[in-house]
């Protein structure tokens, strides 16, 4: 068989899930994202998570897809696992988005609101109270620069120091989802 390539389409990997071998796929989403959607048999492991522990999950991983929202955080996750030596390593193009657009199945839980989504309310709303109490006191206009400011600087790094912040509230992280939790779920083959 010829190596994949580094993003696979959602109908590659719906094949590739009928294979004899399927590829693993890690979901690096927060808790309530996946919560909320996955693809079955995925496992949730938080990009926080797969960076702290990197070496010791890909211990127990060959060949491995990564999957978030929109193909975003999977990039992040597979330059990690890829600073420690994993070569089998793909992005699903377009994350679950693209994955439900093409049909494929989901497996739902209670809906949340995505990261992305959350982030634009909280940036939205700093911005709003800074000019709109720019008007009582000035210094507050300030506010909505340090917001412009950082979202420029996440769309420049293609990160978004907010959204890490917004993703260890405890709205986002439940379930609780672990380490040792995950390679013992990888070692035993379960999802």
């Amino acid at each position: 068989m010829s190596p994949l390539p580094a993003t696979l389409e959602a109908a590659d990997l719906r094949a590739l899930l009928t294979a004899p071998n399927p590829p693993r796929m890690l979901d690096v989403r927060t808790p309530a994202e996946f919560t909320a959607a996955h693809i079955p048999g995925s496992y949730n492991v938080p990009l926080d998570l797969l960076r702290e522990h990197r070496a010791e999950l890909s211990a127990h991983l060959d060949d491995v897809v990564l999957v978030c929202r929109t193909g975003n955080r999977a990039a992040h996750a597979e330059h990690a696992l890829a600073e420690v030596g994993m070569a089998n390593v793909h992005v699903l193009a377009g994350g679950i988005l693209a994955w439900e657009a093409a049909g494929a199945p989901l497996s739902r839980g209670r809906a949340r609101w995505d990261l992305e989504r959350q982030v634009r309310l909280v940036a939205g709303a700093l911005v709003l109270l800074g000019v709109l109490g720019g008007l009582v006191a000035p210094a507050l206009v300030w506010l909505a620069g340090v917001i412009g400011a950082g979202l420029t600087v996440a769309a420049l790094t293609n990160t978004c120091l907010m959204g890490t912040m917004l993703a260890r509230l405890p709205f986002n992280r439940a379930p609780a989802c672990d380490a040792v939790d995950v390679v013992e779920l990888l070692r035993d083959g379960r999802s």
